[in-house]
């Protein structure tokens, strides 16, 4: 079964660019350790718009730098528009939603 990993980017209070040079690593490492999906907590953020971490997160999954360890990323927020095709490429995400399905403080990684 596939596995999947959490990792807490909140953990230790870190600067925005500090938490994403964690992820960054966290998700080559988990790919490496075949890891098919992660679920990074990364918060929403005090002020209700969504955190720093969150927002710099986000921005980097985008970038083209990721593409040979992400597949496919959604924010808890999206979860549930989009959890059949991400339960497709990774069923273990199904112990999951609970925690996933409409929490703006969470994104779900599917790892290549």
């Amino acid at each position: 079964m596939a596995k999947v990993k959490e990792i807490n980017l909140e953990y230790g209070s870190p600067i925005a660019d500090t938490a994403v040079r964690n992820m960054i690593s966290q998700l080559g490492t988990c790919k490496g350790q075949g890891y098919k999906a992660v679920i990074l907590i990364h918060g929403y953020g005090s002020s209700g718009l969504g955190g720093g971490i969150k927002t710099a997160v986000k921005s980097k999954l985008r970038e083209s730098s990721l593409s040979g360890i992400v597949r496919s990323h959604c924010g808890g927020e999206s979860w549930y528009e989009r959890k059949r095709e991400l339960l497709v490429l990774c069923p273990a995400l199904s112990d999951y939603q609970r925690k996933i399905d409409g929490n703006y403080g969470v994104t779900v990684v599917i790892l290549k």
